[in-house]
């Protein structure tokens, strides 16, 4: 969107009202303003005083500072809309009551930031409203809210401006104090469950713990290429061995690959290991982790995503990765013929694919569209689970779970972990021969680490980004992510990808 002849000149007319401001000897950037009440806790108030239309009590005094949002003047006369993290109220100016700080009332325009106080009332329609009789300008805005404040319609400049999004449109803000709510939850439980909370490398010399392709760095001072996380897993581990027993990081992981609604380069995980337990742990824990969280937030087990509406009332059903695909593609996990020529009925290019990976393509497009209610699915292939143990009475099968929600919405993912070292190694190895978007080379200290022995542990990947999405109703990640990655706009510099200059 570059910046219209309209857009310019509304620029240059609030450059005039900065310049009147001074002239006045008010500063338009403010200062302190403490001690005010959030229009939440002013609204009850009132509500609880019953007043009738056009009554004002003296006695009942507020004092509130928030963003211009509507502003219709009438003579002497002024009524704002503003709104501050908790909502919107009405706010009366009036020239009498004002005297001096009329003129400051008069140069007031939509997106300034402003502190009052004043006397609660009710106009004689009935709105209730802040009567100021003092105001501070604590910021004025040189650029305009969107011209409907109450909700912009163009995604892309969205997620562009986020700050704009976040004022402008009451429900993102919410989103994202849901997400808030969410993460300091997960904490809250884990630590009652004796979680310690932890931090690991994000810089890290080799990448593993997932097959993903990495971003790559360089540190100069050592002159040594690094890569940005694609997981914590193995550092995690490594502190499972070293006898920190239960351990959580939300973590910032980074992955070099594509963006869809449900993919970001950068997202966030919450990743849990308890030594002394395996992946049945992780299903108790991840159900009764999320279950809670649903409960702090009030609503209800049942949650609209797009047009579906997920139950997530517990137990969730728990089912074989073998049971599923029966069911769903029509053919036995371990009838490499019938899977094949089930892949070639669906269009998946599959002759090069080893067989384990043709069997996760065929369990992808088949299986996922229908779990639709957070379920489990356990017990993968093992040749696609290189750090999961595997099953005792079936060595080709790993035990490893994912919970599956809202149709191809991968929740969550937790193994019993492997420890054996020398099993661990030759995985490895494998890995590194038969796959790209792995780790260039092996971790040896991490086998190294096995060597002085890990505890039998559980381990559980969440994603909260995806979580965030079902129980907001958010049907895209960049929607839940403050700040999404987005692709420069054409013709444009990193300096200068927005509007355009100004002035």
């Amino acid at each position: 969107m570059t910046q219209t002849d309209d857009q310019q000149q509304h620029y240059l007319d609030r450059l005039k009202k900065l310049a009147r401001l001074r002239e006045l000897g008010v500063d338009p950037y403010g200062g302190r303003f403490a001690d005010t009440q959030p229009f939440a806790e002013i609204r009850r108030r009132a509500e609880a005083l019953a007043l009738d239309p056009g009554q004002i009590v003296e006695r009942e005094r507020a004092r509130a500072a928030g963003r211009i949002m509507l502003l219709r003047g009438f003579g002497s006369l002024i009524f704002l809309t503003v709104r501050d993290r908790t909502g919107d109220m009405q706010i009366g100016l009036s020239k009498k009551a004002l005297a001096d700080a009329w003129s400051v009332a008069k140069l007031l325009d939509l997106g300034d930031l402003i502190g009052v106080e004043g006397t609660l009332g009710k106009t004689q329609t009935g709105e209730i409203t802040v009567w100021a009789d003092a105001l501070t300008l604590l910021c004025k805005a040189l650029r305009p809210p969107p011209e409907k404040y109450h909700g912009l319609t163009d995604t892309e400049w969205r997620y562009r401006h986020r700050y704009v999004d976040l004022f402008a449109n009451p429900h993102v803000r919410e989103a994202f104090i849901t997400r808030s709510l969410v993460v300091d939850h997960l904490r809250s439980v884990l630590r009652e469950r004796g979680f310690l909370e932890v931090e690991t490398p994000m810089l890290q010399p080799i990448y593993g713990g997932a097959a993903a392709r990495p971003f790559t760095t360089h540190h100069n001072a050592l002159d040594l290429d690094l890569f940005l996380r694609i997981s914590p897993e193995l550092y995690l581990k490594r502190l499972l061995v070293g006898g920190l027993e239960r351990v959580f990081e939300i973590n910032r992981s980074f992955r070099n690959e594509g963006i869809s609604t449900k993919h970001n380069p950068e997202f966030t995980m919450l990743e849990v290991y308890q030594a002394y337990g395996d992946y049945n742990d992780m299903m108790d824990l991840t159900e009764g982790l999320i279950t809670s969280v649903i409960e702090r937030l009030g609503g209800g087990f049942v949650r609209t995503f797009g047009d579906l509406r997920i139950d997530f009332t517990p137990p969730w059903s728990r089912r074989t990765y073998a049971d599923c695909l029966a069911e769903y593609a029509g053919v036995r996990m371990n009838d490499i013929a019938a899977v094949r020529a089930k892949a070639e009925s669906l269009g998946i290019p599959h002759a090069r694919m080893d067989d384990a990976v043709v069997v996760n393509e065929v369990f992808e497009a088949t299986v996922e569209p229908h779990l639709i209610h957070p379920t489990f699915v356990r017990d993968y292939p093992a040749a696609i689970c290189p750090l999961t143990r595997r099953k005792p009475d079936d060595p080709s099968l790993a035990l490893r779970f994912e919970v599956f929600a809202a149709g191809c919405m991968e929740l969550a993912n937790a193994y019993t972990e492997l420890n054996d070292p020398m099993a661990q190694e030759e995985n490895f190895r494998r890995q590194l021969a038969g796959q790209k978007e792995t780790m260039a080379v092996m971790d040896e200290d991490f086998v190294r680490s096995l060597q002085y022995g890990m505890p039998p542990a559980g381990g559980l990947g969440i994603g909260i980004d995806r979580l965030v999405m079902l129980l907001t109703g958010c049907t895209s990640i960049r929607d839940v992510i403050l700040f999404p990655l987005q692709r420069p706009k054409a013709g444009s510099t990193a300096a200068r990808i927005e509007d355009g200059a100004m002035g």
